[in-house]
């Protein structure tokens, strides 16, 4: 492999890792806002007896919170895997490994 080739690899590499970061960073600021909704239905529900419409509409955001935060897992796990590949891929071409 060439050193342009290389190079080329390793700007994949940073970003792939910056992507990851932002989803990572990204990811948890969902999950702390999940969590600081089940938290204020939980209070909502015991103030009020638990019932209202209140309760339904936090239930509401809080599930279409809980599928973001899965999908933004799935994004991390693909995005790992495909570091995983990459990191592999540059290690066997900087050990000769490659067959081109």
């Amino acid at each position: 492999m060439t050193f342009d080739g290389e190079r080329a690899e390793a700007q994949a590499l940073d970003q792939l890792e910056a992507i990851l970061r932002d989803v990572a960073e990204e990811l948890a600021a969902w999950r702390a806002r999940a969590l600081k909704a089940e938290t204020e239905l939980k209070a909502a529900g015991a103030r009020s007896g638990g019932t209202g419409g209140g309760r339904q509409e936090a239930e509401a955001e809080n599930k279409v919170l809980r599928q973001r935060v899965e999908a933004a897992r799935v994004r991390v796990h693909d995005l790992l895997s495909r570091l995983t590949f990459l990191e592999e891929q540059a290690r066997q071409s900087g050990n000769g490994g490659g067959a081109r």
